[in-house]
């Protein structure tokens, strides 16, 4: 549990930076961009996820190689608001040597008999061939990487679908995988912490940046806190016991967890995009929010709303009707706000998404589990040495 806080920090910055370079480059090409650094962000926390939930993160050279997974993620993460110019050689290096070394590790620790060895021989080889993807992204001019490591992203995003299939090496199958649901819920949850607190943490900095703290600018503040509050209230309205249920009571829990992180890296997208829109409304409150303002600042909370939608199906087969209607409702104001001030469009959408976030609360049953209770539990069952 140490270890994997610890390397959860490196995340704080990654994502920092990965917003931060989205807001210098706020157009179609910059948004590609960011989409593909936030997708190759994802899949470096979430394979080091399946690691820590398979194995025992307290045996020293497991612990080890979280701690160099660390380091090569804290330099992409400095790489990255110029991985698309002069560091992007870099961001791919350490990046395809964060995901192939994990996973070789496994492979070379593992006995040849062991159940998750031959999932691992799979992984390591589609590993390899989106590690060539990135590499020659690296070494290739900036128009061309972006197609280049999209390739890569897709290896390894869509390669678990059809169970890693390899000539040679078969298939794995999800119903193999024994998995714990409370550490797969846990850690997802400690990732969306890690996202509102830099929606958190950008609201701040701009506001110490302010010259003058007139009421705009405290306006704008509040919009962002409370806009953080709401998303923070409408996703642990679904309750981490209703969720490890359905992972640990499913048929099939390796595909159950599959979506779990399917659907947050959707999720934590729209937080990415929503602390961006902050920014700019803090930067600028009394602009008028047309153009690509106005699409961030009601993009992020749609993709949010729908990611936490589907979080809420898949956990607890509910479905919050005023969810959907809520994602029309800012559309609606995204559109037909685009002559008003940013203030203005955020105030607007900020009430929309509080009281989405109260009408679910009153429409959910109460929580009485506690988030991890049974972590020490299953992280004995977890307790494999590699």
């Amino acid at each position: 549990m140490n270890e994997e806080l610890f390397f959860d920090l490196v995340y704080v910055f990654l994502v920092t930076q990965i917003s931060h370079g989205l807001l210098h480059h706020l157009t179609p090409a910059g948004g590609v961009q960011t989409l593909i650094l936030w997708f190759a962000a994802w899949l470096g926390w979430q394979y080091t996820g399946w690691v820590t939930n398979w194995f025992d993160p307290r045996v020293p050279a497991l612990r080890g190689v979280l701690f160099v997974t660390m380091a090569l993620a804290l330099v992409c993460g400095a790489a990255a608001p110029e991985a698309f110019g002069p560091r992007g050689l870099a961001f791919a290096l350490c990046y395809a040597g964060m995901q192939v070394g994990r996973s070789a590790f496994i492979v070379f620790s593992l006995p040849a008999s062991h159940p998750l060895a031959p999932n691992y021989r799979r992984i390591l080889g589609w590993g390899i061939l989106a590690a060539c993807f990135w590499v020659a992204g690296g070494l290739a001019t900036p128009e061309m990487r972006v197609p280049l490591w999209a390739l890569g992203v897709a290896c390894e995003y869509i390669s678990p679908m059809f169970g890693f299939w390899l000539p040679g090496l078969g298939r794995s199958h999800t119903t193999d995988w024994t998995i714990s649901g409370s550490h797969i819920v846990e850690r997802c949850q400690l990732f969306v912490i890690v996202a509102l607190g830099e929606t958190i943490m950008a609201s701040g900095l701009s506001l110490a940046e302010s010259a003058h703290w007139s009421w705009i600018e405290l306006g704008g503040f509040a919009a962002s806190f409370v806009c953080t509050l709401a998303m923070w209230w409408l996703y642990f309205q679904t309750s981490s016991e209703e969720a490890e249920d359905a992972i640990n009571t499913s048929s099939d829990p390796g595909r159950m967890g599959a979506y779990f992180h399917y659907l947050h890296v959707v999720l934590i997208g729209g937080i990415i995009v929503t602390a961006v829109a902050m920014d700019l409304l803090l930067e600028n409150p009394l602009e008028d929010a047309s153009g690509a303002p106005a699409l961030v600042m009601t993009l992020g909370p749609v993709l949010y709303l729908l990611a936490s939608t589907a979080y809420r199906w898949v956990a607890t087969r509910r479905m919050m009707t005023s969810q959907i209607v809520g994602v029309i409702v800012l559309l609606v104001a995204g559109f037909a706000g685009q002559d008003l001030p940013m203030w203005m469009l955020a105030f607007c959408e900020t009430v929309i998404f509080l009281i989405i976030s109260i009408l679910c609360s009153a429409r959910s049953p109460r929580n009485t589990a506690h988030a991890g209770a049974d972590h020490g539990r299953d992280s004995a069952d977890r307790g494999v040495g590699v």
